[in-house]
């Protein structure tokens, strides 16, 4: 098959159309598996040839230690997708969770990339992944380790994650990125070697990684949820359980956030009122990521600022050009390379008035 036809080349507008023309349901799902994979990039082109041929949208990465995927799948076409992933050696027998909401415009392509890790966790040297089934723990188990005294709860998702949604008496990494709360975690909890730990994440892929890291530096009792907050969620409402889980699961795709109870526990960026909906800048020389209330995305359009609203309305072939001009593009670009600046840090090193909050 020529290299041409194993990337989508549309762009957003013909994606979504071709979306709404759709006459079927779709099933939002995720996977992954640490597993050393060596033919990389003819399973990458496999893997993008075999899906598209049944409409699978959505993002899959793989690399030498193993796969990671959110994808959309035609219900229709579930049990074909079922038996593509069952072909490769590889990935037979892979546990596949599906989402606690399904959205049709989950995502509106499929990508699937070769990178160096399936989650960036910057370190230099490579972890062992080993599955160690008595520390993962079911929803009731995790639940139950929760009331001993000498158990730790540790959030091992990023701050914005954490800041809509999380356990009860939870610790919360203050970090941007997965590779900054693996050694943040080691410091704030380096007395704490011999307590149990109850560490989760979105689906349980960086809980693996975080398990291997903290084990590693001789932490004694190292457990992990299984399946996320995704599976939790799914058997506390098939058990019938207490939830624990209070909040908002953020997700990374076009919902942003997936409900698990009607708790708020963050507030607008903006205004400070209660809200847990995440939003991007409707700026492109900006798109910052934040937490918007719906008076405010009224208020600024869908933008951070007065300025960035501003800009928006212009015609497209306006905003590139001003995108160029860096006295005016350079002030608006609140993301600098491998961070992800939050909008009330900005509000307080510039004053309500500069930003016209």
């Amino acid at each position: 098959m020529l290299k041409n036809n194993l990337l989508n080349r549309s762009n957003k507008e013909q994606l979504i159309h071709a979306i709404n023309l759709e006459q079927f349901e779709r099933t939002t799902c995720s996977f992954y598996k640490y597993i050393n994979i060596k033919d990389l990039n003819n399973i990458r082109n496999q893997l993008y040839a075999r899906f598209i041929e049944i409409n699978i949208l959505g993002r899959i990465y793989i690399a030498r230690e193993g796969i990671n995927a959110q994808v959309s799948v035609p219900s229709t076409n579930w049990d074909r997708f079922i038996e593509i992933l069952e072909s490769f050696t590889e990935f037979k027998k892979i546990h596949i969770k599906s989402a606690v909401m399904h959205s049709k415009y989950s995502f509106i392509k499929l990508i699937v990339r070769v990178k160096n890790k399936i989650v960036a966790d910057g370190l230099k040297d490579d972890l062992v992944i080993s599955p160690n089934e008595e520390t993962y723990l079911s929803a009731t188990e995790f639940n139950e380790a929760m009331k001993d005294p000498n158990s730790i709860v540790v959030d091992m998702r990023n701050y914005y994650e954490s800041e809509v949604g999380h356990f009860d008496n939870a610790i919360c990494p203050d970090a941007d990125t997965f590779k900054d709360i693996l050694p943040l975690v080691k410091k704030m909890l380096n007395s704490k070697k011999k307590n149990k730990l109850l560490l989760y994440c979105t689906g349980g892929i960086r809980c693996e990684k975080a398990s291997a890291y903290l084990k590693y530096h001789n932490f004694e009792d190292v457990n992990q949820l299984q399946g996320g907050i995704i599976s939790y969620t799914q058997q506390v409402k098939e058990k019938n359980l207490e939830c624990k889980f209070k909040g908002k699961n953020f997700v990374f795709d076009s919902r942003m956030g997936e409900k698990i109870t009607d708790d708020i526990i963050s507030k607008c960026h903006q205004c400070e009122a209660p809200s847990n909906r995440h939003t991007n800048c409707n700026n492109q020389a900006c798109h910052i990521l934040f937490i918007q209330c719906e008076q405010c995305d009224i208020s600024f359009k869908n933008c951070c600022s007065k300025e960035c609203s501003e800009i928006a309305d212009k015609p497209l072939d306006e905003q590139r050009v001003l995108r160029k001009d860096p006295s005016i593009a350079a002030p608006l670009r609140k993301y600098q390379k491998g961070t992800k600046p939050r909008l009330k840090n900005l509000i307080n090193r510039r004053s309500k008035e500069q930003l016209n909050i």
